[in-house]
């Protein structure tokens, strides 16, 4: 699920809980309907090749298997088929990524995107002249957000390498887009869906330019050059990929395309990805449920072959108001592609899932005051940075910025405001790219670390409550250095070109 957009289902928290993630049903699944699976196995090329046997004997049918890993995707009919791959020997978890049949299912979003109107004179080749010899771009005084990362200032310094990619895992981008086609990188580029790549030309732009717009607004965060069109991206010089990931005619990331992803990235040079969702269909995966426990395991897997490789792993915590570091969330959104029902969980049993994970760089929402924004997860030592992500009811940005969202592009060469933790992440991912620019040999590890040394750290409020009525009141605890609205502050781009 895209956290680019505040659910409504997301952050109700009203209800009586189920005990844990167990007491929750695995599936609805029934013989006849057929599911995704993973089945996370030995990473041996001995073992992987056995078990993808033992799944056709089975009446599984494998879709991938990444032996490097241990991570085998299959199809199956068979409402036993996870618990008799649990029993093969040399399997070590197996379960079903999803609780609906491998088919569509609808989703609601609340806060669709405010579009910007745009006249042509403000794009046409008089103004792009003037932008250029201006050193800013059209709509660049819309852009608070980069503002408050000093991401104009550092521009003057360095806009980034060509050589850096950042991997956009999200609903796909519109690379013909005319503020990102100088900047995208086809050949770095991938349709996952399903778990296995398809690396046919436009195979990784959207299915429906008019509802999957999440990536492409990500992407121009991250990378719109200054090209005298439209706005400036975060690391404005670097290039970025699309990693297609969301099922058609929904907006559900499932595990197996995830793996895909990061996979692919790690293989294909990819320095950064942006991870601007959670893995559906499970809002916190508990490990006392055997589903939910392998839908871990596998993405675990594909994250820690990546940050091996190289790839710093940036994720948006959150859209639910949750504090993750607490003994007890309430989640009633779960199962999302069913019925879901309501569960109380311990996140330190049952994570949200890719943000934490070990290797991940979590990011949580501030709006255009510095503060957190009121939808944003947050969580003393598992928020690492802040980043402007939005907050339009209760943060205004000063003139001209005409809304308290994040300005970027969108298909069919489009700009509209968004808000949510899915503006923040690649906010910190365009600023990760411009380190990996400076310091090419920086492992993944060491991009965080700088990211976090270079932040601009901000303290905790006295009180927060935005509203005034205890709909988003949060408690913020540690220090100025290190806390769990901000983490260590807020991600800071003039300082990742300057030291």
């Amino acid at each position: 699920m895209p956290l680019g957009l505040v659910l409504t289902a997301s952050i109700g928290l009203a209800g009586a809980a189920v005990a844990s993630g167990q007491d929750t049903p695995a599936s609805s699944k029934t013989d006849g309907e057929k599911l995704s699976y993973v089945v996370n196995t030995e990473a041996d090329t001995g073992t992987v090749k056995r078990v993808k046997k033992e799944i056709a004997k089975a009446d599984g049918k494998v879709v991938t298997a990444y032996a490097k890993i241990g991570v085998i995707v299959a199809h199956s009919s068979d409402a036993g088929f996870a618990e008799k791959m649990r029993s093969v020997k040399g399997v070590e978890t197996a379960g079903a990524t999803r609780t609906a049949p491998l088919r569509s299912a609808a989703t609601t979003d609340v806060g669709k995107p405010k579009y910007l109107d745009v006249p042509k004179s403000a794009m046409g080749a008089d103004a792009r002249a003037e932008a250029l010899a201006d050193g800013k771009e059209p709509l660049e005084s819309l852009q608070w957000d980069k503002r408050a990362i000093r991401a104009d200032k550092a521009s003057k310094i360095s806009q980034g390498s060509r050589d850096v990619t950042v991997g956009v895992i999200d609903t796909g981008v519109d690379d013909t887009h005319p503020d990102l086609a100088a900047n995208f990188s086809a050949k770095q580029s991938a349709s996952c869906v399903g778990g296995k790549a398809d690396t046919k030309k436009g195979a990784w732009r959207p299915f429906d330019p008019s509802g999957d717009y999440h990536g492409t607004h990500v992407a121009g965060i991250v990378a719109a050059p200054r090209n005298g069109v439209g706005v400036a991206g975060a690391a404005p010089g670097v290039q970025v990929a699309s990693l297609k990931v969301s099922e058609p005619d929904t907006s559900l990331f499932y595990s197996e395309a995830v793996v895909c992803a990061m996979v692919f990235a790690a293989d294909h040079g990819i320095e950064v990805t942006n991870n601007s969702y959670y893995v559906d269909p499970w809002l916190y995966n508990c490990s006392d449920d055997p589903d939910q426990k392998a839908i871990t395991d596998a993405v675990s897997r594909a994250m820690k072959y990546a940050t091996g490789k190289g790839v710093a792993h940036v994720s948006s915590a959150g859209n639910s108001s949750h504090d993750l570091a607490a003994t007890e969330i309430k989640d009633d959104t779960s199962p999302n592609d069913t019925e879901p029902v309501e569960r109380t969980v311990n996140p330190a049993d049952c994570p949200d899932i890719p943000t934490m994970l070990p290797g991940a760089i979590s990011v949580s929402s501030t709006g255009a005051e510095d503060g957190k924004s009121y939808f944003s997860n947050y969580g003393l030592n598992q928020i690492d940075l802040s980043a402007p992500g939005g907050d339009r009811r209760y943060q205004t940005p000063e003139e001209p910025a005409k809304d308290g969202g994040v300005l970027s592009t969108m298909p069919d060469g489009d700009y509209a405001y968004l808000q949510g933790t899915s503006m923040a992440g690649p906010q910190v991912a365009g600023v990760a790219a411009l380190i990996k620019s400076k310091h090419p040999e920086a492992s993944a590890k060491d991009v965080a670390w700088m990211l976090k040394a270079q932040a601009r750290s901000v303290a905790c409020p006295e009180s927060f409550d935005p509203d005034g009525k205890g709909t988003y009141e949060a408690e913020c605890t540690g220090l100025k250095g290190n806390n769990s609205f901000y983490g260590h502050g807020i991600v800071d781009a003039l300082a990742a070109v300057k030291k």
